[in-house]
């Protein structure tokens, strides 16, 4: 992001729990051709309003948030959920209201039934005072206001009304319009939203297409800076005046494994909006946020390091060294530490996968340096390397924990080091810090050395060794 302050969100709106009941299915019921369901566990996430708060606290935002609950068990549940996340929590209940429920039953890892409990209708005028006076308190100072607005009854005109005007105001809703007198800086509807929003039918194979030819209408209708429209497993358009529509692309995933991943999107756009990205630059950390949330079953959260190793991920691993010295910059303003290890890794085992993950462990950022086939055979003799270093490196950056590979020509990675100033160096195998050559000018460049630990019998060397001598 353009700044490291930390950001300070206020959301308001529909807030729910999210119940995933799994179990197992061994029989019909007798009632009717049913099937009947074994509960073997259940998990509890908030949703909603209530989610996209939770994803701000991970993603590293002060988040307050303001919304509505029953006086029931479901809002107890809630709020101390919230509380245990690190949200701020402003939740009025009101009597004899039920906090939004919705519940899906997973057999076998197949959404087989969702049901919902909540009341839609407009909370009533006395809670409406007193929600107001509320958001009046919330959005004071904030940097960034987020509505969430699912219909579940909180945003009457009089609360939307209290919204406009905010300068950075980010609106979620099922239905836009009724948002067009507030001036949002953001509006975030999915497709089947603008659709009948716009009220032209939207009968397309070419879904991106058809908004394109539309943005500007898009812009009128909605009064909004921006719009977002997400496509689900297609990606998202984001629409401003004076540029062309901008498309980020989604990995595609199941539908019942994208439950929450708009709240996930809305997060990380207005979070990364609010501390000074570029719109363009928001559509994409909203995109990879997404992406991580998509490949976790439930309704789950994006933190920062996750959204921040995604990011490196769609930048690509291999970097030049000039350019990963760049990066790396990036990174240090944000206050991350950096970590820096090298080798040949000519053939992969598990003595590196071990001491790369420890390494990963110890910093934000790992970079791994990669030997050259010159180099290497150099070092190694002939015959060497076993494989080539596009290859060497494309292994190691398919490693979870790996953050950056790069190439370097010398024996030594000493000409790297001075580049890239590792807050810390690290060697795996049979190596004292004493007598790493490298160790004295890491020292004086203000690094810290550590050697990991060691595997024995686990050596590219040997592993050649054992395949040569086959028969």
């Amino acid at each position: 992001m353009g700044t490291e302050k930390t950001v300070s969100a206020a959301v308001v709106g529909d807030v729910m729990l999210d119940s995933w009941l799994h179990g197992s299915v061994k029989r019909l019921a007798q009632e009717a051709p049913v099937p009947v369901m074994s509960l073997e566990a259940t998990e509890d996430a908030p949703g909603g309003a209530a989610n996209t708060a939770a994803n701000l606290v991970a993603l590293g935002a002060r988040v307050r948030l303001v919304g509505v609950v029953g006086d029931d068990a479901c809002g107890d549940k809630l709020e101390r959920s919230l509380r245990l996340l690190g949200v701020e929590t402003d939740l009025l209940t009101v009597p004899g209201r039920r906090t939004a429920h919705k519940r899906r039953l997973v057999a076998g890892g197949q959404l087989t039934a969702r049901y919902d409990e909540e009341d839609l209708d407009g909370i009533p005028g006395e809670a409406e005072r007193e929600l107001l006076g509320r958001v009046a308190e919330a959005v004071a100072g904030a940097d960034v206001v987020i509505a969430c607005d699912y219909g579940g009854g909180v945003f009457t005109p009089a609360v939307r009304r209290a919204l406009a005007g905010l300068p950075l105001l980010v609106v979620d809703a099922h239905a836009v319009a009724p948002w067009r007198e507030c001036a949002p800086a953001v509006v975030l509807p999915n497709y089947a939203e603008v659709v009948r929003l716009l009220g032209d039918g939207g009968e397309t194979i070419d879904r991106p297409a058809y908004l394109v030819a539309r943005s500007d209408r898009l812009l009128e209708l909605t009064g909004a800076g921006m719009v977002v429209t997400t496509l689900d497993g297609e990606g998202t358009l984001l629409h401003r005046g004076g540029s062309p529509p901008y498309r980020t692309y989604a990995r595609p995933a199941p539908q019942h494994m994208a439950t929450g991943a708009g709240d996930t999107y809305t997060a990380a756009f207005a979070l990364w909006l609010a501390g000074g990205a570029t719109p363009e630059e928001a559509a994409q950390a909203a995109q990879a946020a997404a992406s991580v949330v998509v490949r976790r079953p439930g309704t789950a959260v994006c933190t920062r390091h996750e959204l921040l190793r995604a990011l490196r991920r769609q930048e690509g691993a291999v970097q030049s060294a000039e350019r990963l010295t760049r990066l790396l910059d990036e990174h240090r303003r944000r206050g991350e530490r950096v970590v820096f290890t090298n080798g040949c890794f000519d053939v992969l085992h598990r003595g590196h996968v071990t001491y790369l993950e420890q390494a990963g462990l110890l910093g934000d950022v790992l970079v791994v340096a990669v030997n050259s086939d010159a180099s290497v055979a150099r070092l190694k003799g002939p015959g060497r390397p076993v494989n080539p270093c596009e290859d060497r490196m494309s292994v190691l950056a398919a490693l979870n924990g790996v953050d950056y590979v790069t190439e370097f020509d010398e024996d030594t990675p000493e000409g790297l080091l001075r580049m890239i100033r590792p807050e810390l160096y690290v060697k795996g195998g049979d190596h004292t810090a004493e007598l790493l050559a490298e160790a004295p000018l890491v020292r004086s460049l203000g690094g810290e050395v550590r050697v990991l630990g060691y595997l024995p019998d686990r050596s590219t060397t040997a592993i050649i060794g054992r395949l040569r001598s086959l028969p």
